[in-house]
């Protein structure tokens, strides 16, 4: 495990490796240029740029953290306490995102030209119905779809015929649209990959944003989506349960599991914050996803992908933590710690001079 921190008063970066060895690396990018290691530098005969000031011990206390200044907690006026896991789900899918999605559909109705007589418009309450029943779907798993509305006693589970008939739920999946097909122009759009579901990402993941704001300790990792139908960013990593699927950087709180902000990887195309252009790609997720959240104390966890000197430098100098297993192969580590070995027990120390 690697350890980096500056000292306030010292301004001195640490780093700490254990004799436990380092974590297993699952992630899997396709981009190899986002790897800043330097393995074609000769580590004996070129000096690093970075001078080390090396400490081992058997034992080394930890450095002092930077002091917490954020706010934590829920933004969400009322009496939270009574709310249901219902009203929570309506905090994040509000009416103005349901709103939003029966615009977008019925007016991709009209752009198919959906016959008359098989299609009305759908309506809001119409549409909480809709993910409702999706979200059971999710829960009675049934290997077909038309079993949900089956008559069969030995199949049947009427709350899904009881609530909206097989037709019309079939309809509103046909029709189901979150933007506008003719307003898209993939010259102007931000985001021309994500085009289908762009409102939808932006609303969500503004929500996950201000409804809580997380404790000191949180993490960045990937998570996959399990998807294997035709796309061209669809990820294949063999450690993740999904395996194939769409990936998503995640910044969460380390002891709920609270996603806070998220990236969709989607290739060359990823947004990350413009003013990180100049990073690697593993540090620019980091520095986007952690923007809002620099210069309050937040103390990060990542894994040896996106773990560098150059990343740790740049949240020292925002008074932000950092934790994280590390590459022996990436740039500006020293010569020492790839070729010294460390006895049960022993532990490095590094510092900047």
């Amino acid at each position: 495990m690697a350890n980096y921190h500056d000292n306030s008063d010292t301004q001195e970066s640490f780093t700490e490796l254990e004799s436990s060895g380092s974590e297993g690396d699952d992630s899997s990018l396709d981009d190899s240029s986002d790897d800043d290691s330097d393995t074609n530098t000769d580590a004996d005969t070129v000096m690093d740029e970075t001078q080390w000031e090396e400490n081992r011990r058997f034992y080394c206390p930890p450095p002092p953290r930077f002091p917490f200044t954020g706010t934590t907690g829920l933004n969400i006026p009322g009496n939270i306490e009574s709310m249901s896991p219902l009203d929570f789900f309506h905090v994040f899918f509000d009416d103005e995102l349901i709103e939003l999605i029966c615009t977008e559909t019925n007016r991709f109705a009209e752009q198919c030209n959906a016959d008359p007589n098989t299609w009305h418009p759908v309506t809001p309450p119409e549409l909480r119905v809709f993910l409702a029943l999706n979200t059971l779907k999710g829960i009675v798993k049934k290997p077909e779809e038309s079993l949900y509305w089956s008559k069969n006693p030995l199949l049947r589970t009427p709350i899904f015929a009881e609530t909206m008939p097989f037709k019309r739920y079939k309809k509103i999946r046909q029709y189901l649209h979150f933007s506008d097909n003719e307003a898209y122009d993939a010259n102007l759009h931000p985001n021309p990959k994500l085009n289908k579901i762009y409102p939808i990402y932006l609303h969500l993941e503004n929500k996950f944003r201000t409804v809580y704001t997380p404790q000191r300790d949180i993490s960045i990792d990937e998570s996959l989506l399990l998807y294997k139908g035709r796309l061209g960013w669809v990820q294949y990593i063999p450690l993740k349960r999904s395996r194939f699927g769409i990936k998503f950087f995640m910044l969460c709180e380390a002891s709920t599991g609270y996603v806070w902000s998220f990236l969709i990887h989607v290739g060359k195309g990823t947004q990350f914050d413009q003013d990180f252009n100049e990073l690697p790609k593993s540090s620019q997720v980091v520095m986007t996803l952690l923007k809002p959240l620099l210069n309050k104390g937040y103390c990060l966890t990542i894994d040896n992908y996106y773990t560098s000197p150059e990343l740790v430098d740049i949240l020292v100098k925002c008074r932000t933590d950092c934790y994280g297993t590390v590459r022996i192969n990436r740039k500006d580590l020293p010569v020492s710690l790839k070729t010294d070995k460390l006895k049960k027990g022993e532990m490095f120390a590094y510092r900047e001079r």
